[in-house]
């Protein structure tokens, strides 16, 4: 499995629409890439390494998907339209990083 990490920096005055992000943004990107797409979190930063500290990223969005191809297979036919909604929720640009999520066995063993 892959987690693809879509990241938006926390600039001084940077705008970021939670709401937006949650309840529109990331469902239409489910349905667009529909089975492609496993699963779906999103996190909104808190703080920094340190209490007071501004966090290193406003908001990250993470895509589970089976593959990288899987992934490719349901996000590039539709990434003109899912770019295109950016400026309704932010004036950031995203970073991303494409990871293989390794499971830690002992921390399953125990749910």
């Amino acid at each position: 499995m892959i987690k693809v990490s879509v990241m938006y920096p926390n600039s001084p005055g940077a705008r970021f629409d939670h709401a937006y992000y949650r309840d529109q943004h990331f469902p239409m990107v489910k349905e667009l890439m529909g089975d492609y797409c496993l699963s779906y979190t999103i996190d909104r930063g808190l703080v920094g390494e340190d209490a007071g500290i501004p966090p290193l990223y406003i908001a990250m969005g993470h895509l589970y998907c089976a593959s990288i191809d899987e992934f490719q297979a349901g996000f590039s036919p539709h990434v003109g339209k899912i770019m295109a909604d950016l400026p309704n929720y932010t004036d950031q640009v995203p970073q991303i990083q494409i990871s293989e999520v390794v499971p830690h066995f002992d921390a399953m063993m125990a749910v």
